[in-house]
């Protein structure tokens, strides 16, 4: 069975650590003192964290005054458990760590047997007194409930307040890739950070893709008084940590969809002979996917695995542009130039042209072969109205496997893949009016 382990271990998980261990992963940090009644430190106490959801265990020795720290802790719930001979056992529950803390929590141990237990459940949120930064934590509670357009996880990184999205940096800016302005700093002056890997696109320093929200487990936003691990970046830092496997499987699946039958139509929409009524925008949206994680070795080994895609296909039909008509091709311009076409102004067209009509031989012959390539149109003022195809498949995979190889060593793997596919309007219409920018205003 061990041989097993480790076979899986290195097929599965070593292909995903070749930058995961170049950087430390996103994690939190405990420390603190212990005392007996009378305020007098005691060293060599042996303190133990337990992460109740993987029972993942870290354990420390008190120094000569009395301290202890446990770095590089895995965010979630926790147990801490400080023992010393000749004394009660203290114990505290309900310990919740989030990404980034530095939490202080000192005991004080009362004489008695070791098999006596003092326990204290920690009600209150445990405050972070040794962080000279600013920072707000956005939990998984929120990140899922909240409403959120089109699941876009960086429109809560606002709720830290003092921050406001400039921006989108370029078109491949799919599935939360933003810049964000955070207390008055600039836009590339932010630190993102997921999993503890620097997450930062290096051609416009913006944020990359963040995880879609039921494959977030939290992520908080911070500034003002950094720590140096965030030097690089002199505005904020976001730090975000994909979920984990724990010791109970568990899973989700969702979809999300959006319909053309609950859209009010445009009121530029051009009218479907077959109805009399104004065409739809031809809407469907349909965002789904699902989770699943668990123990592949119980306490020892887990997994995880998400799935999100979208699919929207939509044909808006209130597209308006003008073409030549029949009549300008053949050199009469009266129409076009009647106060009809014109808000009430009637035009007289010179340079050439007599009594608003020329000659078609003055026509430029690549002007009438690109005119001939457009759609043809029946009003007198050469008004056009035409649907343009707006599709677009979305998808991102996230999966994670998590090892804790010793109570002093853990291991994870995270690969995430996010793709965005939008083909070309025209290859749908085969309308040129669909290739301008004009056609979409």
């Amino acid at each position: 069975m061990k041989g097993l382990t480790r076979i899986f271990f290195l097929v599965v998980a070593i292909p995903f650590l070749t930058t995961a261990l170049a950087s430390a992963q996103a994690t939190a940090e405990l420390a603190g003192r212990v005392a007996d009644e009378s305020g007098a430190v005691l060293p060599g106490v042996t303190v133990t964290a337990t992460q109740t959801d993987t029972g993942f265990t870290r354990t420390v020795v008190t120094d000569d005054t009395g301290a202890w720290v446990m770095p590089n802790l895995p965010t979630g719930p926790y147990r801490l458990e400080v023992a010393l001979q000749g004394f009660r056992t203290y114990v505290q529950t309900g310990i919740v760590l989030q990404v980034g803390a530095t939490p202080t929590i000192n005991a004080v141990l009362g004489v008695g047997n070791l098999e006596e237990t003092v326990s204290v459940e920690a009600a209150a949120p445990i405050v972070d007194v040794r962080s000279a930064g600013i920072s707000e934590v956005v939990e998984q509670e929120r990140i899922v409930e909240l409403p959120l357009q089109g699941r876009q996880v960086t429109d809560l990184i606002v709720l830290a307040g003092a921050a406001v999205e400039t921006g989108r940096p370029n078109s491949r800016s799919f599935q939360g890739g933003v810049n964000i302005s955070v207390a008055g700093g600039v836009s590339f002056g932010v630190a993102y950070l997921l999993d503890g890997a620097m997450h930062n696109d290096p051609q416009n320093a913006g944020g990359m893709p963040l995880p879609f929200p039921d494959a977030l487990q939290e992520f908080s936003v911070g500034t003002s008084g950094l720590s140096a691990q965030y030097g690089i970046r002199s505005g904020a830092s976001v730090n975000a940590v994909t979920k984990s496997g724990t010791n109970r499987f568990s899973g989700n699946a969702f979809e999300f969809v959006r319909d053309k039958r609950f859209n009010a139509r445009s009121t530029f929409a051009g009218i479907d002979p077959a109805t009399g009524q104004r065409r739809d925008d031809g809407l469907l949206r349909n965002q789904y996917g699902g989770t699943l994680g668990g123990p592949i070795l119980r306490d020892k080994l887990f997994f995880f695995g998400a799935y999100q895609g979208t699919r929207t296909r939509q044909t808006p039909a209130d597209r308006i542009a003008y073409v030549p008509t029949a009549a300008m091709l053949a050199g009469d311009f009266t129409q076009i130039a009647s106060p009809a076409c014109n808000g009430g102004r009637q035009l007289n067209l010179t340079g050439g042209f007599v009594n608003n009509r020329i000659s078609p031989s003055a026509f430029s012959p690549a002007a009438l072969n690109l005119a001939g390539r457009l759609p043809k149109t029946d009003d007198p003022c050469g008004e056009i109205r035409f649907s343009q195809a707006d599709d677009r498949d979305e998808g991102q995979a996230v999966g994670r496997v998590d090892y804790q190889w010793s109570t002093n060593h853990t291991v994870f793997g995270r690969y995430m893949a996010t793709f965005d596919d939008k083909p070309s309007a025209y290859a749908r219409s085969n309308n040129v009016l669909t290739t301008t920018l004009s056609a979409s205003g």
